[in-house]
């Protein structure tokens, strides 16, 4: 076979490269999400590269993506951090949310068939499954993805992009302010959720995905600390 004809057209070579980044990014994405990788872990380049077994150049893109989502954190002379978003950065988040996910709901409701339906009771009954097992990575995962899901039943893929990095910021907010994984995101939650978009009650649906949103938030801790420290009693002997 002739040189010419082994080689990969820069189309192919393109896409090559594009799905093992797409691969090496969903693998350190869920690893955030499942809260494997904790809020403030170094993602050292070289090491990644060892353990993919790819070059740090395509370490550093994966990285960068990852920034421009606000899930990783680039700080030069130090290298990239796991996001350890700020109490200000959480109510923002879950502020956004509030606006967002009803117009989703609406959008997806205007848009409805019975395939997406089933798709979002499926999804359901994965998370059921994972809590029968007490797999909390999995529930962890799988409740910030029903949300990420609904927005790409919806249909509007700008939507999906905002709230997949949304709900990924939520992952990490929730592992910094000590909000109880079992209770955050509860499953029979998302299963009324479902059963109002099923039924098109846009106005049942937008009020149970406010309530569910108000319910992860005040499980969390997001005020800020005012006791004053007595360091004297502190040190005191």
């Amino acid at each position: 076979m002739s040189t010419s004809r082994a080689r990969k057209s820069p189309v192919a070579a393109r896409l090559e490269r594009e799905n093992a980044q797409d691969e090496v990014y969903e693998r350190i994405y869920t690893a955030i999400v499942e809260h494997r990788l904790h809020p403030g872990t170094k993602l050292v380049e070289e090491r990644l590269a060892e353990i993919f077994g790819t070059s740090r150049a395509r370490i550093r893109e994966v990285l960068a993506r990852m920034a421009h989502e606000q899930i990783v954190e680039l700080i030069p002379q130090r290298g990239a951090y796991v996001a350890r978003p700020t109490i200000e950065q959480a109510m923002h988040v879950f502020e956004a949310r509030r606006l967002i996910e009803p117009a989703v709901l609406r959008r997806l409701i205007e848009n409805l068939s019975p395939e997406r339906v089933a798709r979002l009771r499926h999804h359901c009954e994965l998370e059921q499954d994972a809590r029968r097992r007490d797999d909390k990575r999995s529930v962890v995962r799988l409740s910030g993805e029903f949300h990420i899901l609904i927005a790409e039943q919806a249909g509007n893929t700008a939507l999906a992009r905002q709230m997949r990095e949304l709900a990924t910021l939520t992952c990490l907010i929730i592992v910094l302010y000590d909000a109880p994984t079992s209770s955050t995101c509860l499953a029979d939650e998302h299963s009324e959720i479902i059963d109002a978009i099923a039924r098109r009650d846009v106005a049942l649906a937008e009020s149970l995905m406010l309530e569910h949103l108000q319910h992860i938030e005040r499980s969390l801790k997001l005020e800020p600390a005012t006791e004053e420290v007595d360091l004297e009693a502190i040190f005191q002997s």
